[in-house]
Parts: C-alpha cells; structure tokens; sequence
C-alpha cells in the first residue's frame, strides 16, 4: 500500500540502505507474500467474495509466521486505520478497495495487493486478475501492466535514478494505447511500509533520487484503460479513475544490488 497521496510517503526523508543481514530477511518474507499473494489470487473466482479473500490472506500470514502490514495501517494525516489486511479493487477502483460485501462477477477484474511484515521487515506485493473469462481488452490491460513492471525493474541499476524507472514504465504503457497514474506512486520498503524516495511510474532518465546499492524499492505501475486521472471514493481510502474506466495494478518488493536489481518477491 504506498499509494497515498505524496503527503503519506515521507516517513523518511533519505533512502535506507539495508544491511546484507537485512536483505536475506526481506528475501524470506518477500518469498513468504509471493506464496501468499498467488495462492490468494487463484482463489479469485465467480462467485467468491472479496471478504473470503481477505480472510485467505490473514489465515496464511499467520501460516507463514508473519503479520499482515496493511491491516489498521494509519498513514500520516489519517484519522483511522486501513481496516482490512488484503487491498481488492474491482475495475474501475485503482488501489486500496475495501472488501465492503462484493462478490466477483464473471469479466471482473480484481486488483490485490498485500504487504507483508517478517521478523520485523516489510515486503509489498501487487497483482491483478481476471475473474472467470475476461474481454480482449482487460486481456490487454492486465498483460501490459505485468509487462510495464518488467520495463521499470529492468532500468534499475546502481548509479540510475528513480526517473529512469518512470520513463521507463511510461513510455511502455503509453505505446500501448493505455494511460499511467500519476496521483499514486511506489516507494522505499523495509523498515517501514513506506520510506523514501518516492517511485512515480513516469518522468524522464536522470531525474530523481540516485538508486545505490542496499536500497529496497516497491516498484508498482498503476495503469488505466481511459484517462490518468484518479479520486478518492466516498469511503475515503479507495482510489477509482475519474472517468470510470478499468485499471490494472502489479508491483514487486526489489533490493539494487552491485549487480543491477533482485526481485524479492518473486
């Protein structure tokens, strides 16, 4: 969950390189969400409700000796806590849906999103679904988002800039006819469920933080069928596209190495 708004991301003002101990941690957690995260997805059905998600979600953290991160989550400047453990946007809701009684229709698309904390580090994982048969579109939109989170982690080398993950990103969804988010951004991950820098998923090479080795970023493209735009529904944590087009979210917990990048949550 990052998404916020920028206000919320700046719980550190500098990047925190973590320790070798530290990333052989995350790594542990990161496989534990993926396992998690992928089992929660293939129980995505017709018929299934977003509640029974949320509880798989909570039932296997505590499987896997871990502690969901987003339940009762209370970014800056909020007045209550994220009350669920597992975010599940429907089509047109970007990121940080609440279950809220619904159940999945046949064409859904379903974005889920779940963080992890593991022996007191955190991990952010992201993927969307498709429920039963989709159209040739969601199809596309679904598939280009996945793609455009490949694009962004492959930019990531030591001696980049967050900016080259973005142009990265963005110039692969706009060539596919789709639109990036540019409210909502990924962030740093590890200590906290949010740390610097801030990701956006567009901009040009050269701008922004300078990636060094040690640091664990949450790259996470948030595309859209329509417009860019996005609002806060009225219950003020869901995020949907202003003009009700269908959005698509995948994201990865990564750590810059000497090498270029490892996903964690793979």
């Amino acid at each position: 969950m990052r998404k916020f708004t920028r206000i919320y991301l700046k719980q550190f003002s500098m990047p925190l390189i973590k320790t070798q101990e530290e990333i052989q941690i995350l790594r542990e957690g990161g496989k534990r969400l993926s396992a998690i995260l992928n089992e929660v997805g293939e129980r995505a059905k017709p018929g299934v409700s977003a509640e029974e998600l949320n509880k798989l979600a909570i039932d296997l953290a505590k499987k896997y000796d871990s502690v969901p991160s987003f339940l009762d989550y209370k970014p800056e400047g909020s007045r209550s806590g994220y009350p669920a453990a597992l975010c599940i946007s429907v089509n047109d809701e970007v990121v940080h849906g609440l279950p809220n009684g619904k159940i999945f229709k046949e064409g859904d698309i379903v974005g889920l999103d779940f963080g992890l904390k593991y022996k007191r580090l955190y991990t952010d994982m992201a993927i969307t679904v498709g429920i039963g048969e989709v159209d040739n579109k969601a199809k596309k939109l679904i598939i280009t988002t996945k793609e455009s989170l490949a694009k962004g982690i492959d930019a990531i080398h030591e001696g980049a800039t967050v900016g080259n993950i973005g142009e990265a990103v963005q110039k692969y969804i706009e060539s596919r006819g789709f639109s990036i988010v540019r409210k909502l951004v990924g962030h740093g991950v590890g200590h906290a469920v949010h740390e610097f820098p801030e990701i956006p998923n567009y901009g040009s090479k050269g701008q922004g933080a300078t990636l060094k080795e040690g640091m664990v970023l949450a790259i996470e493209p948030m595309v859209n069928e329509g417009g860019f735009d996005v609002v806060v529904s009225e219950d003020g944590w869901t995020w949907k596209t202003s003009d009700g087009s269908r959005s698509a979210h995948f994201e990865h917990t990564v750590v810059v190495t000497k090498e270029g990048v490892e996903i964690l949550t793979k």
